[in-house]
């Protein structure tokens, strides 16, 4: 806490009238570009990664950075996340919702050892909100990571803004990350799907004026990953790949 009081009074001496004035500047029309999913990591940090600031997005974070299927809320129930979306692209008429998952993620490591029974039971569910949390509503990843088998040589398969429109992903096809991480990139993917659940959504998916998008970090390199419907897997984002993202993203989703 100490800490936190200090960086504080750092922000008072160094940082706050510059952030006033962004707040003024975006006070009465705030126009935030994006819905951006990631995980509560305290080291994702997303503004900073995509050097966003005052206005640019709305960010929610959670254990996984999991967007729950619509098929788990009734009219009565539901959570911050399909709130979020309401709240971005309906209220406000935001066109780009983005997913963004991480290498060593912790709620991914324990999503990898919830393939136990021992570990997924009902009364270890009881006792771990975050156990359940994984088992609710990120099963459907696991479930699908499990059925490669281990050969991640083969294509997956996603769904997309629509039933019709699917994708086809091939998971670190140079084998590079361990294989939590794997885990980490087929459950951004499948966010995707979950996203396009939502019934509120489906006019503006159906017209392509809504965009869904997965970025995956690597927290040991610091590089940032797009995945590529046109290369069918995450490509980094440097300056050898930039302009050909870019001319991706302005083709599908502009």
């Amino acid at each position: 806490m100490e800490r936190i009081l200090r960086g504080i009074m750092r922000y008072r001496v160094l940082d706050r009238a510059t952030m006033v004035k962004q707040f003024e500047q975006v006070q009465d029309h705030p126009v935030p570009k994006a819905v951006f999913y990631t995980c509560m990591d305290s080291r994702m940090i997303p503004t900073r990664f995509t050097e966003t600031s005052v206005g640019d997005m709305f960010v929610v974070r959670n254990a996984g950075n999991v967007v729950p299927h619509s098929q788990y809320f009734s009219d009565e129930m539901t959570s911050c996340e399909p709130a979020a979306m309401e709240l971005g692209c309906v209220i406000n008429d935001v066109r780009h919702i983005i997913v963004c998952g991480h290498s060593d993620c912790k709620a991914m490591n324990l999503l990898y050892k919830l393939k136990s029974p021992q570990e997924s039971n009902i009364e270890q569910r009881r006792i771990s909100p975050l156990k359940s949390w994984l088992c609710n509503h990120a099963k459907t990843s696991l479930d699908k990571f499990l059925a490669m088998n281990g050969d991640f040589k083969k294509p997956m398969i996603f769904t997309a803004e629509t039933e019709q429109r699917k994708f086809v992903a091939y998971i670190d096809p140079e084998d590079k990350f361990c294989i939590e991480d794997k885990l980490s990139q087929v459950n951004t993917l499948q966010q995707l799907q979950n996203v396009a659940s939502y019934g509120m959504l489906k006019k503006r998916l159906q017209k392509h004026d809504l965009h869904i998008h997965a970025l995956w970090f690597d927290i040991y390199t610091g590089d940032i990953y797009y995945f590529s419907r046109r290369a069918k897997t995450f490509v980094i984002i440097d300056e050898s790949t930039y302009e050909n993202i870019l001319s991706e993203v302005r083709r599908y989703y502009s």
